[in-house]
């Protein structure tokens, strides 16, 4: 029996103008495809021009300018189009998707869909079970007790997963899936027993106990941030009245 660690999965990352959902733009995206574990990867990649400026703090961390994405990235409309069924034709699949704190990446997709597309990722995923495996949830609640930061790059060098290029959307991805299949295997007694979908299930309530308790820490420390419970989504802000 092949376990759901070393089996299929695809993986979704995306680098972006900023880090709110509502606002701010995808400026490139990768899926990263893997038939097995220690298979060879098949890569597809995105880049976009935004039609905003990128601010200098997004360039300093992924690299990407404005000449640069002007005169090599497409207009967003249909990169969005082809991400959305790119990730559709995984799910119909049923390869699970590894997606590193999910609400960002998949929200960010679904607000650009609505802003270019007149559309939503639930409608290009209709009839498709959408499955996501994220190594931020799973190793938070595997492993709850450790102390120190859950970035792609902590989780990497806890699982001892190599990150060539760090914030290359491609690269993130493909690291984001070997700490999925690390995080199972090191804790199989646990999760071995479940199936993806299963764990697709737990990672919502998991995610929302992790996020209550943010909150809390948050609250004692009289900082104002709000933290939202949904996974792997979020909800589409109610349009102002």
């Amino acid at each position: 029996m092949t376990h759901w660690f070393d089996g299929p999965l695809a993986a979704f990352d995306t680098e972006t103008t900023g880090v709110d959902v509502e606002e701010d733009r995808i400026v490139s995206a990768a899926v990263v495809v893997q038939d097995m574990a220690g298979g060879r990867p098949r890569v597809s990649r995105w880049l976009v021009n935004p039609g905003v400026p990128v601010p200098p703090g997004a360039t300093e961390i992924h690299g990407l300018t404005d000449d640069h994405l002007q005169r090599n990235g497409r207009w967003p409309a249909p990169v969005m189009e082809e991400i959305a069924r790119t990730l559709a034709e995984q799910c119909a699949a049923s390869r699970p998707l590894v997606v590193m704190n999910a609400p960002f990446d998949l929200t960010m997709l679904d607000r650009e869909l609505r802003r270019h597309r007149a559309s939503s990722l639930a409608r290009y995923l209709e009839n498709k079970p959408l499955c996501v495996l994220d190594p931020r949830v799973l190793d938070k609640h595997l492993d709850r007790y450790r102390k120190g930061k859950r970035t792609l790059t902590d989780l990497c060098a806890q699982y001892e997963v190599v990150l060539d290029e760090a914030h290359d959307a491609a690269a993130d991805a493909l690291a984001a899936m070997e700490v999925t299949r690390a995080v199972g295997r090191r804790f199989a007694t646990r999760t071995e027993r479940l199936s993806a979908a299963e764990l697709h299930t737990l990672q919502a309530v998991w995610h929302a106990a992790q996020a209550r308790g943010l909150q809390a820490w948050f609250a004692r420390s009289g900082t104002p941030e709000l933290v939202d419970p949904a996974w792997p989504l979020r909800p589409e802000l109610p349009a102002a009245a």
